[in-house]
């Protein structure tokens, strides 16, 4: 039965913990999850879903290289990895949205050009490209809001749920813009070889989520 079931990459992590509600109302059986300690991979007994946590980028990467029939990431990841894979539900969790920040004597309409710092160097570029301004992007890992503060950068682009962490950082939000949740992807050819077990749950989760 093995060979029949369908893999699941779930992005670990806070999407894991916002996630597992849903999945239980939609009666899936996620105990081993619950009780994972180190392990990474959990193949439930009562029904055909294997799940893989991994971080957010690796679940695109499993999608696209086919190891993972479905992906439950970021629509955040999605985007800057550019995945060609179908997004078939928006489950509604981990809503944030991006937003351009910077100190408060930052001019956004200063005609030079500007130095942006952020985790996204592929949506910050489509963002000014289509403002139709060139900028230089420099990729930062950590504590994106130093950026603007340290000098480095003039402004950034990242994401952000409430505000709380831009603010209470002296920083001011200039722009907002694409907003971000947790989304259900599949590979194009798992979709082909097992549509009547993905849609199945598929369905089960999309009536947790609507109500």
């Amino acid at each position: 039965m093995t060979e029949n079931r369908i893999k699941i990459a779930l992005t670990k992590g806070r999407v894991e913990k916002q996630i597992l509600p849903l999945l239980d109302k939609a009666g899936i059986d996620c105990e081993q999850i619950k009780q994972k300690k180190r392990r990474l991979i959990f193949d439930s007994p009562k029904q055909p879903y294997e799940f893989i946590l991994a971080k957010g980028p690796d679940v695109t990467t499993f999608l696209e290289r086919g190891a993972a029939d479905i992906g439950i990431v970021g629509s955040d990841i999605l985007t800057e990895h550019r995945s060609t894979q179908y997004e078939l539900l928006d489950l509604k969790t981990g809503q944030c949205q991006f937003v351009l920040a910077s100190t408060k004597d930052f001019d956004p309409d200063e005609p030079r050009r500007k130095i942006i710092g952020t985790k996204y160097p592929n949506i910050t570029k489509k963002y000014f490209d289509s403002l139709g301004q060139d900028v230089e992007i420099i990729k930062i890992e950590g504590s994106v809001e130093l950026a603007p503060l340290t000098g480095l950068a003039d402004a950034i682009v990242d994401i952000t749920e409430t505000g709380t962490t831009i603010r209470e950082n002296n920083l001011k939000i200039y722009d907002y813009l694409d907003k971000v949740s947790t989304r259900l992807v599949v590979n194009r050819m798992s979709l082909k070889q097992h549509s009547k077990e993905i849609y199945t749950l598929v369905d089960k989760l999309e009536g947790v989520v609507t109500k």
